[in-house]
């Protein structure tokens, strides 16, 4: 008999699938501290947490059974997944399960604002009838601008095509071709603030997308935009938003999350045009059903050995063949993230190269690692070890990998070309001594640099003075430059700089930079 602990009253409908079958125990478990949860997790195969429980290092280590947890809902901050992967416990969550709810509520704020059912509804329970006051706007006709087209964003589009809205959208990472047959049109992110009536935002919070819609953004939209975030905090510039508010150009803004959360004391609330909910979100009942049902039949699926489709950590495989390329799947990571922050365009197809070593063991982990450190960071999806390759077919992306023995100057090398509608990018990397990973390759220009920390990389045409202004420009903002190196083909020629620096870049020196004669690019690089 296996054993489930379930914490957290996930709710009783979604632990159905669990519950159907005889072999499989279902405890309901009350709140524990981490010493009480030390004491009993011994006894069991698997577990369910929402948010309130804490599956500590130390929780896992007294683990002694335990095959999988898994997390009813999106977030999984509250499991200590280093920790599971070095055991070889799975982690799965349920990323899909609140879509529609996500979906449904942005098109409530937007219904909301377009006709002012809250301001109106609140001053005709404060005893005042007042048709004059909440003149709205209808939907039909607008253009809707949705920043980011992942699951939910492509919800609400559809939602949107029924209320008759014209949308346009802003994802660079999503093909053409799967736009066009949703009926939505690519545009850039100047373009979108030029054009939208109503902007909702559908990304993820990342060191790009925080701030993205600031008051140099609020600058180029139309006069009496309306904004909708039920996405992440700190997206939004709210203290932009709130001047942006109080002068007209943005005509009324519904949040459902804020940078800082909880949220009671915001400027933004006094104002008229403002709607805030409580980060509703996932927060309706058939959402937490759904969601409890996915991590139910995920649980199930590990249990039996069988494939899961929503794992957050490395997917199972044989110790022994996990040891061989563990220190790849590293290495595999960071050149996607690499390549993800260097990337412009929109990607269409993903070349992955093994040279040396590598094509002696299997690399479909190490193609579907590379592809997570891709796209994890530019998507509003969750992308995982196991969905990894799914999200790029679904979004139009082509993965083609191929082996071969010869590695030329290295033991063993990845090469990973990344083909986009503004063209490719190439980045190659190998382990030195076996687990120091580097890269060694940016666009046919040798170098050896490390895959860790911050660096600037900059395409070039190779003269004299071009490495000092770059160097002012970053002493000028109180930058430490820690090394730097310069790879080139031929003297006179193009040339690349990878500059090592002790902290972000600010934009405006990056910008700086950009200007400078010679330069042909400027790239911010962190991992």
């Amino acid at each position: 008999m296996m054993k489930v602990l379930v914490m957290d009253n996930v709710s009783e409908q979604g632990l159905a699938p669990l519950r159907r079958h005889n072999d499989i125990e279902v405890v309901i478990g009350q709140k524990m501290t981490e010493d009480e949860l030390v004491g009993v997790i011994g006894e069991y195969d698997a577990m369910i947490v929402r948010s309130a429980t804490k599956v500590t290092a130390r929780v896992i280590e007294a683990a002694t059974k335990l095959k999988v947890i898994g997390r009813a809902g999106v977030g999984v901050d509250n499991i200590d997944r280093t920790a599971a992967t070095n055991k070889g416990i799975l982690v799965v969550n349920a990323p899909d399960g609140n879509t529609i709810a996500a979906a449904e509520l942005t098109m409530a704020m937007m219904l909301a604002l377009a006709r002012k059912v809250p301001m109106a509804c609140s001053k005709l329970k404060n005893g005042v009838w007042d048709k004059k006051a909440f003149l709205g706007v209808e939907l039909r006709g607008k253009t809707l601008g949705i920043i980011g087209l992942g699951r939910i964003g492509t919800a609400v589009a559809k939602r949107a095509h029924a209320m008759e809205m014209q949308i346009i959208a802003y994802d660079p990472y999503i093909a053409e071709e799967h736009a066009k047959k949703m009926a939505v049109e690519l545009v850039t992110l100047k373009e979108l603030f030029n054009r939208a009536d109503f902007i909702t935002i559908h990304m993820p919070k990342t060191k790009e997308t925080y701030h993205m819609i600031n008051q140099e953004a609020f600058n180029q939209m139309k006069d009496g935009v309306r904004i909708i975030n039920c996405a992440r905090g700190g997206i939004v510039d709210e203290a932009a938003l709130y001047e942006a508010m109080i002068s007209g150009k943005v005509a009324g803004a519904a949040l459902d999350v804020f940078e800082t959360e909880p949220c009671t004391d915001s400027p933004l609330l006094q104002l008229d045009n403002f709607i805030a909910t409580p980060h509703l979100g996932a927060s309706t009942q058939e959402a937490q059903i759904n969601v409890a049902v996915d991590v139910a039949e995920e649980i199930v699926a590990a249990l039996r050995g069988e494939l899961v489709k929503n794992a957050v950590n490395i997917p199972s495989m044989s110790p022994k063949l996990l040891a061989k390329i563990r220190p790849f799947l590293d290495l595999a990571e960071k050149l996607g993230k690499f390549q993800a922050q260097m990337l412009n365009g929109r990607i269409e197809k993903v070349e992955v190269v093994y040279s040396g070593e590598l094509a002696k063991y299997e690399v479909n982990p190490i193609t579907t690692t590379l592809l997570k450190g891709l796209l994890d960071p530019i998507l509003q999806e969750n992308v995982n070890f196991v969905n990894a390759p799914l999200v790029a077919r679904n979004r139009g992306i082509t993965v083609i990998q191929t082996t071969k023995d010869n590695a030329e100057d290295y033991n063993n090398l990845i090469t990973v070309t990344v083909y986009t509608d503004k063209g490719q990018r190439i980045l190659a990397g190998t382990l030195f001594q076996g687990n120091d990973p580097r890269v060694v390759n940016i666009d046919g220009y040798r170098i050896n640099a490390a895959t860790t920390g911050h660096m600037l990389v900059i395409p070039h045409i190779d003269k004299p003075g071009i490495v000092g202004k770059v160097g002012t420009l970053v002493g000028d903002k109180d930058i430490n430059i820690a090394g730097m190196q310069v790879g080139r083909i031929e003297l006179g020629g193009k040339a690349i700089m990878v500059m090592m620096v002790d902290n972000i870049v600010p934009q405006c020196a990056l910008d700086e930079m950009a200007k400078i004669d010679g330069i042909l690019e400027v790239k911010m690089v962190s991992l």
